[in-house]
């Protein structure tokens, strides 16, 4: 599997350079020793878009689907070929089933990768504890007419 990682390593950085033809040509060399390989199939997917070529981006996006119908990055790439093709409708479906699929647990349906256990995730918002301000703001609609500020609110 070393061999495998060093060409999506290498397919990956012919992307990262704008070299899609070259990416996609690394990433098919990958799928033919494992035509299960989910980020090559997701990685070929994104290439294909790149290059304008959204009839094979979706096809191979359907592939990675059939590996893991529950991934979110696949009906979002889905919904975004099939907005480039124009067809509304199967946009619009990818991007609910998106949706749905990020409010699933991450992984809970996702068969494991063939090149690694170990899946880069999104990075999720930090919990913030939520503080009271130690003085409210003056309530205008409470003041008294006669002293014209809020300390005293009481009529005397």
């Amino acid at each position: 599997m070393d061999e495998l990682q060093e060409q999506f390593d290498d397919a990956t950085f012919a992307f990262s350079k704008g070299e899609y033809e070259q990416a996609v040509d690394g990433f098919n060399a990958i799928l033919a020793a494992d035509r299960n390989h989910f980020d090559a199939r997701m990685s070929l997917s994104m290439s294909l878009c790149r290059l304008e070529q959204y009839e094979r981006a979706i096809q191979e996006g359907h592939k990675a689907e059939k590996l893991r119908p529950n991934d979110q990055l696949v009906h979002t790439n889905l919904s975004l070929f099939y907005v480039k093709t124009g067809n509304k409708e199967a946009a619009e479906h990818h991007g609910l089933q998106s949706r749905i699929a990020s409010w699933k647990q991450p992984g809970a349906d996702a068969a494991p990768s063939s090149g690694g256990g170990d899946r880069l995730q999104m990075a999720q918002p930090k919990a913030e504890s939520f503080k009271l301000p130690g003085k409210f703001p003056d309530m205008p609609w409470r003041k008294n007419r006669n002293k014209g500020h809020a300390e005293d609110d009481t009529d005397e």
